[in-house]
């Protein structure tokens, strides 16, 4: 059998080789890949953001359990670690953290390593993503880095965007600021039994009131815009502010059971197509920039490239004074 007949088999092993040929950038992993494509699709991706120490691992963990136990379906989960500065490989600490979840076969934990992507997600995230659809996880939870502010990435790979907070962390200020908020379809704070929980919740709800009616999405040229969630004349999603005490796994069936809501009212009002858009849009702009410049390069145009960096170092032209030369367009 062929590695693409053993995963559409169900075999777990032949996964993870593809897995790891996706982020080695093999060929031969994205040729199976593209085999796989038009079985996606089907799985309902859930991005989980926020800054780090507000529990987000151990509340993947406890959202994947009773995802398992009240769906049925096969949930994967994608984690972005940092990376380490040694080896460039991910450090595993979420793996460490979700060891509840390793004797369930319905679950596939795969732990990437940011290597230096902005965003809080790794280069070939949303490849690994498309992996495990195609493979029948009917649930993709994407962990991201923790990075903070940068985080809005998750926006345009999820489905549903959970945006994890904590008490006394100032999280709910920075949110604002980042314009996460925007971002978000769920809210949790989590740790909800220290001190400032209850504050925590009201100043997100005090913030919703201006984001509540807004969603960012991108424009073909990558750009973030703001725009109303559904078309005139459709309900808009408000996104619940929910407490979690992860740990003991309070609050826990309120999280689920908010995502499988979520997923109905983009099921119903088109927004579910909208975003799947959005990401597979996102995923081919930024291929697209990173084949282009691979073939400049390749073209032996790269004396070029460094003579106009050295005109920009020199402050003699702009940055984008210089790719218009390159481009030709000056």
């Amino acid at each position: 059998m062929s590695l693409l007949e053993r995963i559409l088999a169900g075999d777990r092993l032949s996964l993870a080789r593809l897995l790891t040929q996706i982020e080695n950038e093999d060929p031969e992993g994205f040729q199976t890949l593209s085999s796989l494509f038009p079985r996606t699709g089907r799985a309902h991706l859930v991005g989980i953001t926020g800054a780090p120490g507000t529990g987000k691992s151990t509340l993947v963990n406890r959202v994947a359990q009773t995802l398992r136990a009240r769906t049925g379906a096969a949930v994967a989960i994608v984690a972005v670690d940092p990376s380490s500065p040694f080896t460039g490989g991910a450090l595993l600490g979420d793996r460490i953290r979700m060891r509840d979840l390793s004797g369930d076969p319905g679950v596939f934990i795969r732990s990437m390593a940011s290597r230096g992507a902005l965003g809080g997600l790794a280069r070939t995230t949303a490849a690994v993503v498309d992996a495990f659809d195609a493979a029948g996880f009917g649930w993709v939870l994407i962990e991201t880095v923790g990075a903070g502010q940068a985080e809005v990435e998750i926006a345009r790979t999820a489905h549903t965007t959970l945006v994890v907070e904590a008490p006394s962390l100032g999280d709910d200020v920075q949110a604002s600021k980042a314009g996460i908020l925007e971002a978000a379809d769920l809210l949790v704070v989590n740790k909800a039994d220290l001190p400032g929980a209850d504050n925590a919740v009201r100043a997100l709800q005090s913030s919703l009131e201006l984001a509540a009616n807004l969603r960012p999405v991108w424009d073909h040229h990558g750009r973030l815009e703001i725009t109303e969630v559904e078309p005139a004349g459709q309900p808009a999603w408000i996104p619940p502010v929910l407490k979690t005490v992860a740990t003991l796994g309070e609050g826990i069936p309120e999280v689920v059971e908010a995502i499988r809501s979520h997923r109905i009212h983009l099921e119903g009002s088109g927004g579910l197509k909208r975003r799947d858009r959005e990401r597979l849009s996102a995923e081919v702009h930024a291929l697209l920039g990173e084949r282009l410049l691979e073939q400049f390069l390749s073209s032996g145009r790269g004396p070029e490239l460094g003579a106009a960096l050295e005109r920009v170092v020199a402050r003699e032209a702009s940055p984008r004074e210089a790719i218009e030369a390159l481009l030709g367009r000056t």
